[in-house]
């Protein structure tokens, strides 16, 4: 079942609400929407759990207002979602930017309405490298993708695409793949890597109290693993759970250890 939710006056975020029982409330990442977590609706509503995607402002079908894609106001857009739904000790998972979202959001809400977090290939503490952190992407190299962008985005979105996924896939799967960050508008696209590029989670993650499970791939290279590392260094309690055979795309990398290693963490395991 899928509604909307105004967050602002005049911008509402688009809801998809599968399943009934604990709620795992799933956040995107850059540039598709919450249909890239098919292959997890699919699963977890059979195990009586109750899964809500949300497209970000800017992505899927949500409206695309011209500001707003900084982290602390997409929290809050999260945040927005959670307490109109009701919400209480949801999961919240987020890959990739949303896993810096969901970071953010455990950071700036106190964890309000959630019970954990799962990051995954998520994008923080820093995408990109700074004089005192090397990991993470050049920012000259975000900075060509922003121009591409300016240019031909549909080449720039799939020129990323493929660097998404360490294991084949078929050509059906990359269209479709690729179609989901075509469906983002053009300015979201931009403003949301800008985003990545520019913000910084390092003084969040001491403030994450609760249980948080970091499953990453060791062939990611979009948000490299070494990042991982740094995730569960910062985050008090944090359980890495490595993915050898994936890339940024470790939930179709390896679908099943990914709904497993899900699972695990719902069930507090």
């Amino acid at each position: 079942m899928g509604h909307y939710v105004e967050v602002e006056k005049g911008v509402k975020l688009y809801v998809e609400d599968i399943g009934s029982g604990k709620p795992v409330i799933f956040v995107h990442g850059w540039p598709v929407n919450h249909k890239m977590f098919e292959y997890q609706y699919n699963v977890l509503p059979k195990r009586g759990y109750r899964c809500i995607g949300i497209d970000l402002r800017g992505y899927g079908r949500s409206d695309a207002p011209w500001s707003g894609y900084d982290y602390n106001r997409m929290s809050d857009d999260i945040a927005i979602v959670a307490d109109a739904l009701g919400l209480r000790h949801a999961m919240l998972v987020g890959f990739s930017m949303g896993g810096a979202l969901a970071i953010r959001y455990a950071a700036r809400h106190s964890g309000r309405r959630l019970g954990g977090l799962v990051l995954a290939a998520a994008a923080a503490p820093v995408f990109t490298q700074r004089p005192d952190f090397p990991y993470g992407a050049p920012v000259e190299q975000v900075n060509r993708t922003i121009a591409g962008l300016y240019v031909d985005r549909p080449k720039t979105v799939a020129d990323f695409g493929m660097t998404f996924f360490a294991k084949p896939i078929s050509d059906p799967f990359r269209t479709w793949f690729n179609g989901l960050g075509y469906d983002a508008s053009s300015y979201g696209t931009i403003k949301g890597l800008e985003s990545l590029r520019d913000e910084d989670l390092r003084e969040d993650l001491a403030k994450v109290r609760l249980p948080t499970t970091i499953l990453h791939g060791k062939l990611d290279a979009i948000a490299p693993y070494a990042l991982a590392e740094q995730m569960n260094k910062g985050i008090q309690g944090s359980k890495l759970v490595p993915f050898v055979e994936s890339g940024h795309g470790l939930f179709y990398d390896e679908r099943e250890k990914f709904n497993q290693e899900l699972l695990n963490a719902l069930d507090g395991k």
